[in-house]
């Protein structure tokens, strides 16, 4: 592969400033660990989205769409192509009257406020979740009383022939930690949410009753992916982490928090090698203690 053929391909397209070599993806994801990225590109519109998607496909380049890496690990090696991030770089949003259209990369925190200072309820449930919304659509994430499937009206997507669709709630198969986007790999380009008037007063409570409950129970301190595992059927991962006495147990710098099991997270400079091994370690001492097998909930790419 030629980079200088593909860099200048690339220029055609962005700002040599949205074009990132060799870029450390510890600075990208929030375990704070992982490889380099041969490209980290950062796009501002759909039109610049499809065509870097054009270029990887014409030169076979392997690419991976990410949004603010909080749920992604990249190992150690490194990712081997192309990495497109969608973050505050796609991130706009547009109010007409209780329905929000916004771009995949704003952060649901965010959304969150907007729909505070709109005097608009029924997202208070993502407020503390630290993703984008492209992420929360794919993986239908939640959280105490709600989960996107709740509020989501539509959504846009490419598909892998880069083609814009649009999908209804009732044809994104929204199920736990699940979505047609996933199923079909799609690129989530943007999300309505339909939300209900409220108290603003009473949106704030709940959210900050939401916050409080976070910061009791979960390791926000220090660098994690949120929920290392999916819940199993009929348990949950953290008390079998837990009841397995793996509370505290690490590797390298990668530890079982000792505020909730559910959670690994980076205490010293862990390398991604280090939470891997650790995963491996839960799921096999999981499964030896209580014939369980648990699922990782956190996206893995790139070479060992």
């Amino acid at each position: 592969m030629n980079n200088e053929y593909i860099y200048t391909e690339f220029l055609k397209v962005l700002d040599s400033e949205k074009i990132l070599t060799d870029a450390p993806m510890k600075n990208h994801t929030s375990f704070k660990a992982g490889g380099c990225a041969d490209y980290l590109l950062i796009p501002d519109t759909e039109d610049e989205i499809k065509l870097i998607i054009e270029i990887c496909k014409q030169n076979n380049m392997p690419y991976y769409i990410m949004g603010n890496g909080s749920n992604l690990l990249v190992k150690d090696k490194g990712y081997r192509g192309v990495i497109i991030k969608l973050g505050k770089n796609f991130s706009k949003c547009t109010l007409i009257g209780n329905d929000l259209d916004c771009q995949s990369g704003v952060f649901l925190s965010r959304l969150a406020k907007i729909a505070l200072d709109n005097e608009l309820s029924g997202f208070e449930f993502a407020s503390g979740i630290p993703g984008t919304l492209g992420g929360a659509v794919t993986m239908n994430a939640g959280a105490y009383d709600g989960e996107m499937k709740d509020v989501l009206v539509s959504i846009r997507g490419l598909d892998m022939d880069g083609n814009i669709i649009e999908l209804a709630n009732g044809d994104l198969e929204l199920g736990y930690r699940t979505s047609a986007v996933k199923k079909r790999n799609l690129v989530v380009l943007s999300a309505k949410i339909r939300l209900e008037s409220g108290n603003k007063k009473k949106i704030k409570e709940k959210m900050e009753d939401f916050d409080e409950k976070r910061k009791s129970k979960q390791p926000l301190e220090l660098p994690s992916a949120g929920s290392a595992f999916k819940r199993p059927v009929g348990h949950y991962a953290g008390k079998l982490i837990e009841d397995s006495g793996l509370k505290g147990f690490a590797i390298g710098g990668a530890q079982v928090s000792t505020k909730h099991c559910g959670f690994i997270v980076n205490i010293n400079s862990a390398t991604a090698k280090d939470i891997l091994d650790l995963i491996d370690h839960i799921i096999k001492t999981v499964k030896d203690n209580f014939n369980v097998i648990l699922e990782p909930e956190v996206k893995i790419i790139g070479e060992d």
